[in-house]
């Protein structure tokens, strides 16, 4: 009874039918997705971005082939085509004569002497430490015509700074030149860069420290600080000369003026006097014996101001002079003898 109920059950398995499938077919449909998954994705994969501060330069086989501005853009997946994005805009700095270890703060530095000794136009070492600051100015120049491009951005501003110290004395580089070595030194830079090709350009050259070498820079210390007293006793003195010609010019000045015043009231004085003498002589040729006699009064004021006088007439006898004596206070003076 159980191998009965055991063929029934069997019996009715056999009965259900399966799906027909066919297995090839069903391989070759997922092959051709996954080829439509694998090619959309290749495809994808050529779209690319140019950002604001980029240039997008395209090459094929390795050859560039054309440039795009900022947006976004498409080109044949790689290995056909590929795009280099340089930034434009960025500015990049290098360092000629030392190397920024930490930028701090505090900032540390390290020297490079090879980079930094330098020889003046006359004949003097000096270690010279500069900032270049530079930006890609084109940017398939950039990518393809110079190898090594930091390393040949160094070396052409090293030359540059070099050719420029070469012309400049140990004074000019130290003191009173820096500014125009940094323009030299930027514009013979920016000829080296063009003649290349490199597709750069030069921003800014700053001059961080000039100094002596560290063996000799105490002596040099003590011949600055002897210009600077020699300067200092030049301005000195060219204030002091500054202050005493204009003033004894014009005390010379004020002494003319008033010899001319005082030339001016004796010329004056003098033509009174003569005509003043004129006038008298005409009243005296007039009537000389009043005239005479008014001269001789006035004379007497003059010399005897404060003394009380009589004049009289007397005789030829010496009489008339008794009206006028002080026979009062002679009385009285005889009387208080008394």
């Amino acid at each position: 009874m159980a191998d009965d109920k055991y063929d029934d059950e069997y019996e009715d398995y056999r009965e259900i039918r399966l799906p027909n499938f066919n297995l090839g077919k069903l391989q070759s449909l997922g092959k051709g997705v996954i080829v439509l998954i694998v090619a959309a994705i290749w495809a994808l994969s050529g779209i690319y971005i140019v950002n604001p501060d980029e240039q997008g330069v395209i090459r094929r086989f390795g050859k560039m082939t054309r440039t795009a501005p900022p947006g976004i853009h498409f080109h044949i997946p790689w290995p056909i085509e590929k795009a280099d994005t340089p930034k434009v805009t960025a500015v990049k700095r290098l360092e000629i004569g030392f190397r920024t270890i930490d930028p701090g703060p505090p900032a540390r530095y390290r020297k490079v002497s090879y980079e930094a000794a330098m020889l003046t136009g006359d004949e003097n070492i000096v270690d010279c430490e500069i900032i270049v600051q530079y930006k890609i100015k084109d940017g398939p120049s950039y990518l393809f015509n110079v190898r090594d491009r930091e390393d040949t951005i160094r070396s052409a501003s090293e030359s540059a700074l070099r050719h420029v110290i070469g012309k400049h004395n140990i004074d000019e580089a130290l003191t009173t030149g820096k500014s125009e070595i940094q323009v030299e030194t930027q514009e013979v830079l920016q000829g080296i860069l063009d003649k290349y090709d490199f597709g750069l350009l030069v921003v800014a050259v700053q001059l961080q420290d000039v100094h002596p070498p560290q063996d000799v820079i105490q002596a040099f210390k003590d011949v600055a600080s002897a210009k600077e007293d020699k300067n200092k006793a030049i301005n000195l003195a060219q204030g002091y000369q500054n202050d005493l010609i204009p003033r004894t010019r014009g005390q010379a000045e004020q002494m003319l003026r008033q010899a001319e015043g005082y030339s001016e009231e004796r010329i004056n004085k003098a033509q009174g006097d003569a005509e003043r003498f004129l006038k008298v002589l005409r009243e005296y040729r007039k009537a000389k014996q009043v005239t005479a006699r008014r001269l001789y009064l006035e004379t007497l004021e003059r010399v005897l101001p404060r003394i009380n006088k009589v004049i009289a007439k007397t005789g030829k006898d010496g009489t008339g002079l008794l009206g006028v004596l002080p026979l009062g206070s002679l009385s009285g003076v005889e009387k208080g003898g008394e």
